[in-house]
């Protein structure tokens, strides 16, 4: 007979593997072959998983409780800091799966959360083993990118002009120095 607890977990593993957003791509085996090179953590409530301006090493399932992504300000008045919920199955810090990224947010627990790890070393693994899949991973990050230039570019140009948010771009894309962070 499984007991309660068993049966829980049971049920939130499933809740990532049928309805985590960055999985969809992906068929259920493919989807259970990727979360086999996971890693469950758990944290406390209140407990950073990771900080603003750390090197990414990876991407996290949100298997059960709440998390709270935070950016802080520059002038660290922590009132002013701007806070985005998530919980189960979402999943966070994709782009540092692939690219050499420093977290642009604070990762904090609402509650005590168990989190599925997904990091660099794994996707490799997944790439020896399985290159469709990772070929899909990667095909996500790259959506979830283009997403992300897409809707920042259209904030941009709502608060400035179609000319200045193609100028940032241009600028930012043409330097010399490609190879910076994200953040720099």
């Amino acid at each position: 007979m499984i007991n309660s607890k068993k049966l829980e977990k049971l049920k939130n593993q499933g809740n990532v593997v049928f309805k985590s957003r960055f999985l969809k791509s992906l068929t259920l085996t493919e989807r259970y072959e990727l979360l086999q090179l996971c890693h469950r953590r758990t944290y406390q409530e209140k407990e950073y998983i990771y900080h603003q301006e750390d090197p990414g090493s990876g991407m996290y399932f949100i298997e059960d409780g709440r998390v709270e992504l935070i950016v802080d300000p520059e002038d660290e008045d922590e009132d002013s800091a701007y806070r985005y919920e998530l919980e189960a199955p979402e999943s966070f810090g994709a782009l540092s799966l692939r690219y050499e990224v420093r977290r642009l947010s604070s990762v904090r627990c609402v509650t005590d959360t168990t989190l599925l790890g997904f990091f660099q070393p794994d996707y490799n693994t997944l790439k020896d083993r399985h290159p469709k899949i990772a070929l899909k991973v990667i095909e996500t990050i790259s959506l979830i990118a283009m997403k992300q230039l897409q809707r920042t570019t259209r904030a941009l140009i709502d608060a400035t002009s179609l000319s200045e948010a193609l100028s940032v771009q241009f600028r930012t894309y043409y330097r010399e120095e490609l190879g910076d962070s994200l953040t720099s």
